[in-house]
């Protein structure tokens, strides 16, 4: 919904969505698949975080390798199918052939 207010001088605002969230106010919000990735990550981490009782208090990036899980797990739903790198692939773009796929300064 759109609403327009006129100012006694002539000049409009318009409001969108009645000045809630205009994902949520003027779409469906996050779509599901957004949301299942995100979702999922915060899970893998979690179980990282659990799996690792020793590490330190503080803020990390999900480990690549995890973060890739994620992508995989997902891949089904927009009709991908994933290969397998050959040896000479991967020494041509410098990974290994299992992986991590993103050079370490690489921030998703």
């Amino acid at each position: 919904p759109v609403t327009r207010f006129t100012f006694p001088d002539g000049h409009s605002i318009y409001l969108l969505a009645e000045g809630r969230l205009i994902n949520l106010g003027c779409a469906t919000g996050h779509p599901s698949f957004v949301m299942s990735n995100s979702f999922t990550n915060q899970t893998i981490a979690q179980i990282d975080i659990r799996n690792n009782p020793d590490r330190k208090v503080g803020v990390y990036r999900l480990d690549k390798q995890l973060d890739e899980e994620v992508a995989r797990l997902h891949l089904g739903k927009l009709g991908a199918k994933l290969t397998k790198l050959s040896e000479e692939q991967a020494d041509y773009i410098g990974v290994p052939v299992d992986g991590p796929y993103k050079p370490e300064h690489y921030r998703y």
